[in-house]
């Protein structure tokens, strides 16, 4: 039955009787007979369609396009595309720089990579590691101005602050507190931030992954308190929408959220942390 209420609605779509129906057969009109080659290659081609997209659903191919942050961009996500395009022939990737936060909807991306609260319900965020905030300086101004060992110290120490974040975040005593970032410098770009603070113009709190090479070559020293610990944020997958995702963004969050766990920051702790200048 459901296939003659498919049939007629066809024909009350077209307009014409396509079949002859009687209660022991049914046999083409002449308009049928017009209609049938058509709609064997309209049948071909829908199933030459979905074999594609099937074969397509095992191999990363089309465009990837990927937002995320300046400094984690290049020095987390551009070391493993080279791989992974050697990897996928068919796949190619656009990537955007930005410490904004962009429309992914709007702009067409697949997948967002941020590091913040993810205030929009209608996105789908994973959460790959974690990411939390780490207050560092070189060792040259450690010798210098000596290293602070609570958050009262900060009042005594030039402090370079990323634009919109004149406030420093912490937890004390397991309540939120904030603390103004005060001193003589600030910049717009995480990577302004990281290189004054490696010039020795004062303390600068960024997350681990900003400056996790740094401290291992130990061009920048992680400051510890202790009354308190910085915010704890976590590096965050954002797609537009959980249906259908494409084989090339699942694999590419996939090979992220692997890399990133190989050198999990797990708490500030993980990083080579002191209270002692050099």
């Amino acid at each position: 039955m459901a296939v003659s209420r498919r049939l007629a609605a066809l024909e009350n779509d077209l307009g014409v009787r396509l079949v002859h129906r009687t209660t022991r057969s049914v046999s083409l009109t002449p308009e049928g007979e017009v209609f049938l080659p058509h709609a064997k290659m309209m049948l071909q081609a829908s199933e030459a369609a979905r074999a594609t997209l099937k074969a397509d659903a095992g191999t990363a191919s089309g465009i990837l396009r990927v937002t995320a942050p300046s400094v984690f961009g290049q020095t987390v996500i551009m070391p493993l595309l080279p791989e992974l395009m050697l990897e996928n022939p068919a796949l190619s990737i656009d990537l955007t720089l930005s410490d904004s936060i962009v429309d992914i909807a709007g702009l067409g991306i697949d997948v967002a990579i941020r590091i913040a609260t993810i205030r929009d319900s209608a996105l789908v965020a994973r959460s790959l590691a974690p990411n939390p905030r780490v207050v560092c300086a070189s060792p040259d101004y450690l010798v210098r101005r000596g290293t602070p060992t609570v958050l009262d110290d900060l009042r005594h120490h030039p402090c370079i602050a990323l634009h919109g974040m004149h406030y420093w975040s912490f937890t004390r005593d397991g309540e939120p507190v904030t603390i103004r970032a005060q001193g003589s410098f600030s910049a717009n770009s995480v990577e302004a931030v990281r290189t004054a603070s490696k010039q020795g113009l004062g303390l600068a709190m960024l997350t681990y992954w900003d400056i996790q090479q740094e401290i291992r070559e130990g061009s920048l020293r992680q400051i510890d308190f202790e009354d308190a610990l910085p915010e704890q944020l976590s590096i965050t997958a954002v797609l537009p929408t959980r249906q259908r995702v494409p084989h090339r963004v699942r694999l590419f969050v996939d090979r992220l959220e692997a890399e990133l766990q190989k050198h999990n920051a797990g708490s500030t702790g993980t990083a080579s942390s002191t209270n002692e200048p050099a």
